[in-house]
């Protein structure tokens, strides 16, 4: 039995992505991240920046791997981690620079049944906590990088409580808060300390 319907739902303009990264992965909290039906609000975004953040991508300048997070925001930076997942970030930066956001987890709302097929796994709180489980349960894949994703993340209007904290899974610039958290979610990766 599949969810409860999400609530109005608005597009989100390409302006809402040009602006400081930090500030696009707080405004994340609580729109909802849909792909081909599937999805549900985001409980869980990471920032990373250009060249002030030792942690991001973009630190070292542009490259053919990190080539979105320096161009139109509002698309998709998808790469392959580990050798096993993959992680999707859109891009979010003001004009001139580079950036983007780590889509970390949602709460499964929608397609619930498609996140089960995809994982493998029923027990709802690992279907789409984590990048690469997000990615899997949504069919998130390479051949998404540089997509469009205006009609991907909706805004929902309703009111959510928020925590931050430390970026988790790098070595540098950790003790940055640039990991934000819808506050209680049992649906994020890893609470925050």
């Amino acid at each position: 039995m599949e969810p409860e319907p999400p609530p109005p739902l608005s597009t989100l303009s390409r302006s809402f992505f040009e602006r400081e990264t930090v500030e696009v992965a707080r405004d994340l909290i609580g729109v909802w991240l849909l792909h081909q039906g599937v999805g549900g609000p985001l409980v869980e975004t990471e920032a990373y920046s250009d060249s002030d953040d030792p942690a991001s991508h973009a630190f070292r300048g542009l490259t053919r791997r990190n080539r979105a997070m320096f161009e139109e925001p509002g698309r998709a930076y998808v790469y392959f981690i580990y050798g096993n997942h993959f992680c999707l970030n859109v891009v979010a930066h003001p004009p001139g620079r580079a950036g983007a956001v780590l889509l970390r987890a949602i709460e499964p709302r929608l397609g619930v049944e498609s996140m089960v097929t995809r994982r493998g796994r029923s027990q709802p709180r690992l279907l789409a906590s984590g990048p690469g489980r997000l990615c899997q349960a949504l069919a998130v894949d390479r051949s998404h990088n540089g997509t469009c994703m205006l009609d991907w993340l909706l805004a929902s209007h309703s009111p959510t409580a928020i925590s931050s904290g430390p970026r988790i899974g790098i070595r540098q610039a950790v003790e940055r808060p640039w990991r934000f958290c819808q506050s209680g979610s049992p649906w994020v990766s890893r609470r925050l300390a």
